[in-house]
């Protein structure tokens, strides 16, 4: 078990960093932002063209420094937008050092339904379930490959040993348990997850960090509909600027690499590096050892050979 301490001294080095954070205009996006920018940040607030007035409204009335950020109407499904999005924060603030990508939704509707037929009787597709992974997971991933393209692209000042560029991915809970039902949502952050694991290498080539935060039930628009039966339960949940600090923490620790940190209220848990540990245990030594002999062999090659398209 690694427990993980908020050291507020670190947001210190937030001071003339630019922080891209998708999702921004709400929710632990705008408390992210509003965080970063307090410690002296430039801030770039990414989030859909409709939620510019939510965004506005953070900008102007609860940031300590409106002149240091901006907002960006963008969809990050959509290559474009998101791209603009970067070449603005570029354009404006002259480099991005930190990129946090926040953005992601729920689905509104099961996506399991067995009674979703049409006037046959044959089951309909699910749109909802296109639409959540198209978001959490093709938009992460988007947001992901952006943020190496830009940071490996720009030059740091910074004399530490310490790599200075930062991805921070917002996982959940539901990146390590499923039980909940929300299919979708569960599947897509579970993907998250795969992408922290998948990426360190390329990351590491181009002197990135990629580090990710879990967050357990939180106060947003996506808990809204049963937060108060949480709350009669009597069960602790998080708060946003709790979160805020969990991800700003992670973000700035340049020792921090391929991390997922847990964040369920007072808890803060780092679950990777445990994972690994345990692996001799859940797996068995043999079949332990096994496993990271044909991970050392993937290493050996080059990685894995890709096959052609069909």
């Amino acid at each position: 078990m690694a427990e993980v301490k908020v050291h507020q001294a670190l947001f210190s080095q937030s001071a003339g960093k630019t922080v891209l954070i998708t999702g921004a205009a709400r929710g632990i996006g705008a408390a992210t932002a509003i965080l970063f920018n307090s410690y002296g940040a430039n801030v770039i607030l990414a989030d859909l063209s409709q939620l510019r007035g939510s965004a506005d409204e953070v900008i102007q009335k609860q940031m300590k420094f409106p002149s240091r950020a901006i907002f960006m109407s963008t969809n990050i499904v959509i290559w474009a937008e998101l791209t603009a999005c970067f070449e603005a924060a570029i354009t404006t603030f002259g480099k991005i050092d930190i990129v946090i990508a926040n953005a992601g939704i729920m689905e509104s509707e099961s996506v399991l339904d067995m009674d979703n037929v049409d006037a046959n009787g044959r089951l309909l597709e699910s749109m909802e379930a296109g639409r959540v992974i198209d978001v959490n997971l093709k938009g992460t991933l988007n947001t992901l490959r952006l943020g190496l393209h830009y940071m490996k692209s720009s030059t740091s000042t910074s004399t530490s040993s310490q790599p200075t560029k930062s991805i921070l991915l917002v996982a959940s809970t539901s990146s390590y348990f499923g039980g909940t039902g929300v299919a979708a949502y569960i599947a897509s952050k579970h993907g998250v997850l795969g992408l922290l694991r998948a990426c360190q290498d390329v990351a590491r080539r181009h002197d990135v960090r990629v580090n990710a935060v879990a967050p357990f039930l939180t106060p947003t628009h996506i808990t809204a509909g049963f937060a108060h039966k949480w709350d009669e339960a009597g069960l602790e949940k998080n708060t946003l600027n709790g979160v805020a600090e969990a991800i700003a923490v992670v973000a700035l620790d340049g020792e921090r690499r391929g991390q997922c940190v847990l964040v369920a209220g007072k808890y803060l848990r780092e679950l990777e590096e445990s994972r690994a540990s345990l692996l001799p245990l859940w797996l068995g030594e043999d079949l332990s050892e096994f496993m990271r002999q044909a991970m050392q062999f993937f290493v050996g090659i080059g990685g894995y050979v890709l096959p052609k398209k069909c």
